[in-house]
């Protein structure tokens, strides 16, 4: 055998070598990327924007949720997707294998967070509410100001890292097209002229009642105060006018402030208010555009979380002493 063809054989042997360990390590790896992973249970991590998949691997094998970043990084660019993976809040199951993790980070289903914006809440009372909300960026300083009553409560769910703003925008949104879906179905013959005027009403009936079913009926006697020009007065206007809805009043109405001049005081003014006092729910709004037909012109608490209801102003002022005696009695129990 001639020398040349040693080297030849040699080599040949060289490369059959190699391409067989790189056929075990390739084995090995695609393995490796398909096995069940090592979490035992679902954890949820956050996956920062800009990292790329060397960060991202060393992240997963960090939280216990992949063996090797190597194989991780390999296999994503092997896979040719690497460029794919998804910022964001993900949850990740159980033995999850890295290629499953890998196409989960893909497909972007980021964890779903939710909100909820409870009716009868002041814009301020809201932007709180939403500053306080973890996972939601920015800040709301720039958001005002903001009209009051044109943010429609409801749940609204949203990803981590979604701005405080696009909340904002869809609060508002939801609630024009609330008013818009509302407004043609509105009962005849209202002493309610706008969108805005019903707006405004359904944010005094929200902060009158708690209970759905006195809604109707609460919103049927201002309708009826309206129709009679009689002042609407309602305790919460007078609160607002007070507060400007940018803070509690940590105690009972005064005479005084019943007394307090301002356009927001419906003891004081005959007509509506210039503007909602709180932003209510499509409830408040149906009952507005649709009251129960009463003929009472007054109603107090009953002590009962409800309201009792008169026709005539004798008989409400015998409810409102039983409201008085009930409250009495409370104060000897406590």
């Amino acid at each position: 055998m001639t020398v040349a063809q040693k080297l030849f054989r040699f080599i040949f042997l060289f490369l059959a070598l190699m391409l067989a360990i790189g056929a075990g390590v390739y084995a090995w790896g695609y393995s490796q990327f398909h096995q069940p992973g090592p979490l035992k249970s679902a954890k949820t991590i956050i996956v920062p924007r800009g990292a790329g998949v060397e960060q991202i691997a060393s992240l997963l094998k960090n939280s216990g949720i992949i063996v090797s970043p190597l194989v991780f990084t390999v296999g994503v660019r092997l896979q040719r997707i690497s460029k794919g993976l998804q910022a964001g809040e993900f949850q990740f199951s159980a033995k999850m294998s890295a290629r499953d993790v890998a196409a989960h980070l893909r497909s972007g289903k980021t964890v779903v967070r939710r909100v909820t914006i409870p009716e009868g809440l002041s814009t301020a009372e809201i932007l709180t509410l939403l500053h306080r909300t973890e996972g939601l960026a920015g800040g709301v300083l720039k958001l005002m100001p903001i009209a009051e009553g044109t943010l429609l409560p409801e749940t609204y769910h949203f990803s981590y890292g979604d701005s405080r703003e696009s909340i904002i925008r869809r609060m508002r949104k939801n609630m024009s097209t609330t008013l818009n879906r509302l407004w043609p179905g509105r009962e005849d013959g209202l002493p309610i002229q706008s969108q805005q005027e019903a707006l405004i009403l359904a944010s005094i009936v929200e902060k009158e009642t708690a209970l759905a079913p006195e809604r109707a009926k609460i919103a049927g006697v201002f309708i009826n105060r309206l129709r009679k020009k009689m002042p609407l007065q309602s305790d919460p206007t007078v609160l607002y006018a007070v507060t400007q809805g940018q803070r509690t009043l940590d105690r009972p109405l005064s005479r005084a402030d019943l007394a307090f001049e301002s356009p927001y005081n419906t003891y004081l003014h005959k007509k509506l208010p210039p503007g909602p006092i709180c932003n209510p729910g499509e409830a408040s709004l149906r009952a507005v555009l649709n009251p129960e037909k009463t003929d009472a012109l007054y109603f107090v608490a009953d002590g009962k979380g409800g309201h009792a209801f008169a026709r005539t102003l004798k008989e409400h002022n015998r409810n409102v002493a039983r409201w008085r005696k009930w409250q009495r009695n409370q104060k000897i129990k406590n």
